[in-house]
């Protein structure tokens, strides 16, 4: 029987399936970009980032029930 976790809430002090986690896959590539990236790179990557966010125009979301 497969458990139904809202991973963001209950599992802020670590992962509360172990090994039957559906996240297990992402965690793992993860670790190995952590492993394979310099800080450099990855701080590079934010800046980048935060960048094209501030840049952007806003984006408006119209409910389709709006009348």
């Amino acid at each position: 029987m497969t458990r139904t976790v809202n991973c963001q809430i209950e599992c802020v002090n670590g992962c509360i399936l172990g090994q039957e986690c559906p996240n297990q896959k992402f965690a793992q590539e993860t670790t190995k970009f952590i492993e394979n990236t310099s800080l450099d790179k990855i701080l590079e990557m934010a800046e980048i980032a935060r960048f094209k966010k501030i840049t952007s125009p806003p984006k408006w979301i119209i409910p389709d029930d709006f009348s």
